[in-house]
């Protein structure tokens, strides 16, 4: 099944009490896709500037992703600047250049417009329905969003969260977004909102999916070393729809497959900085951490009651 992602693909330069990393990728859809590709084919449409180095490129393309709907324009990439303190839970940001994604808006190809899984990564909610406008007959379009949007952006959000199948938010947004403070009354607010289903994203706390009729957690995979958590949210979300294209399905087991697949990416990435350690793993080291999910998250019943 084919998976398209619409999104931003950056320049990041990270600060974190275990170092710094300048002009390294980063953008929703450049981890979005690089966690997807472990499991199917990705189309990409981003853009980025004339200071964009060729080996993301070549990496992205190295790992399977179509970069076909990525436009190269006059200026220089977006860039994001952000330090983290040792609770790692939420970025400070420093220094924001939109630069050539002040004007992005997506234009997808005949091939693009026939995507039967979409990600419309976190840009402005009227981008996002300008995609929703050109794909044809899609089995699951899922969003993603922020704080800043919720905010300055509401109505337009409003509008495309009742034309998404799913939503993908952390706990702060879904409290902002829905005005529950308790998570699991935010989630069925959202889902009142239009989505069929909202995954709500805790980072170390794991993450939680909810649909009308069912809740399942899954938690994070407890970790000695964690560098560097940019991304880790999109990455996740790679993990989790990659693993939905390539089953077809959207049966309750396939979706709790495709959540814990999610954290299985999520964990990997936060080990080193940028995509570095999704650079290293294989398909086998993926299997092996799911392996220990399953492994964290088993116990057998009670034993029966005598009278």
């Amino acid at each position: 099944m084919s998976l398209l992602v619409v999104g931003s693909v950056a320049l990041d330069s990270v600060e974190t009490p275990f170092g710094t990393k300048e002009d390294v990728l980063g953008g929703s859809a450049s981890f979005f896709s690089t966690s997807a590709s472990f499991f199917t084919p990705v189309q990409m449409v981003a853009v980025v500037g004339e200071d964009f180095p060729q080996a993301h490129l070549d990496f992205l393309q190295g790992r399977g992703v179509d970069i076909s709907g990525v436009s190269h324009e006059k200026g220089r990439t977006f860039r994001w600047k952000g330090r983290y303190g040792w609770q790692l839970n939420e970025a400070e940001t420093l220094d924001t250049q939109l630069n050539v994604f002040q004007s992005f808006s997506p234009k997808l190809s005949e091939q693009h417009r026939q995507a039967q899984y979409v990600m419309l990564g976190n840009i402005h909610p009227e981008l996002q329905a300008q995609v929703v406008d050109q794909v044809r007959a899609p089995k699951l379009v899922a969003a993603d969003t922020m704080n800043f949007w919720i905010n300055g952006s509401r109505p337009a959000l409003l509008k495309t969260l009742a034309r998404v199948n799913l939503l993908f938010v952390n706990d702060t947004e879904a409290r902002l977004l829905s005005g529950e403070h308790n998570i699991l009354r935010a989630a069925r607010a959202i889902l009142a909102m239009g989505p069929q289903r909202v995954v709500i994203k805790r980072g170390e706390y794991g993450a939680l999916l909810v649909e009308k009729e069912h809740v399942f957690a899954c938690p994070a995979m407890p970790l000695a070393d964690v560098f560097d958590p940019t991304g880790a949210g999109d990455t996740f979300a790679g993990g989790f729809m990659g693993t939905l294209a390539t089953s077809g399905g959207l049966d309750s087991d396939v979706l709790r497959r495709a959540m814990v697949m999610g954290s299985v990416m999520a964990s990997f990435t936060v080990e080193k900085f940028s995509l570095e350690r999704l650079k290293e793993i294989s398909r086998a080291d993926l299997h092996a951490r799911f392996a220990e999910f399953k492994r964290l998250t088993h116990f057998d019943d009670l034993p029966s009651l005598k009278a």
